[in-house]
């Protein structure tokens, strides 16, 4: 599904974050990538979808390059990676619904969508998806409006509203009450299941990353550490990843 090979990425003006890479994801898994901050997590998921360009290096989803990809082939890449991001990126004066919609734009002319105009068939696309995270009943009100577990589901139907075949989330729940972490991250691994879709999530709490990966990758400085079933992580694995042993 994913392959990555030397990926590396210096930031301006001449910050290394990651250093040459390399990473196969199979069809299916549900990854965790897992480090404290600044292991270089968010910028390995963004540079998946480039939404960060790597300094070095390829990724390639079902053998289609994407680093190499010029803009009409990069935005159709793009409809099948969806992306949760850590703050929502909601449009928080629109409705829920037309937040789902968003995930749609990459299927519909410019001009309509920009006018809000999407046919009738993404409607019911984007109302099944918010039927998914439970929110169906939602649809007309204001994003916020929502408490934030709320507006990170409205986040996960706006991705599926896309059908992807990949879902990059980086740490969707760190913006949350450590209540709500397990609620959001069920509705991932129900998505994985369901869907079989591909996920892939940053995480840096070791305990969640335990309990939903099927594969843990662990990132220490821009570097893989450790990858692995949870079932192999060790207390000299949580050092290696984490550098003192103490999950932060």
């Amino acid at each position: 599904m994913i392959e990555i090979t030397g990926l590396s990425v210096v930031l301006p003006p001449a910050v290394p974050v990651l250093h040459g890479i390399d990473l196969v994801v199979r069809p299916g898994e549900f990854v965790v990538i897992l480090g404290r901050s600044g292991a270089g997590k968010t910028t390995f998921l963004r540079s998946i979808n480039r939404l960060v360009t790597p300094t070095a290096g390829t990724v390639a989803i079902a053998g289609r390059n994407v680093t190499a990809a010029g803009p009409v082939e990069l935005r159709e890449l793009r409809r099948r990676i969806g992306m949760i991001f850590q703050q929502f990126n909601l449009v928080r004066r629109a409705s829920v619904l037309d937040n789902v919609l968003a995930g749609r734009l990459g299927y519909v002319p410019a001009l309509p969508s920009l006018l809000g105009r999407f046919p009738a068939t993404d409607r019911d696309v984007a109302l099944a998806c918010l039927g998914e995270v439970g929110l169906a009943s939602l649809a007309h009100r204001r994003a916020d409006t929502l408490s934030g577990g709320e507006q990170q589901r409205v986040a996960i139907a706006r991705a599926l509203a896309q059908s992807p075949d990949v879902i990059l989330a980086d740490e969707p729940t760190a913006s949350l009450d450590p209540a709500l972490t397990g609620s959001i991250m069920d509705i991932l691994r129900r998505i994985n299941v369901d869907r079989g879709l591909t996920l892939i999530v940053s995480q840096h709490q070791l305990e969640t990353a335990l309990a939903y990966a099927t594969r843990i990758v662990g990132f220490h400085r821009g570097r893989i550490r450790f990858d692995g079933p949870p079932s192999a992580v060790t207390p000299a694995v949580v050092d290696l990843i984490y550098g003192d042993g103490a999950p932060r």
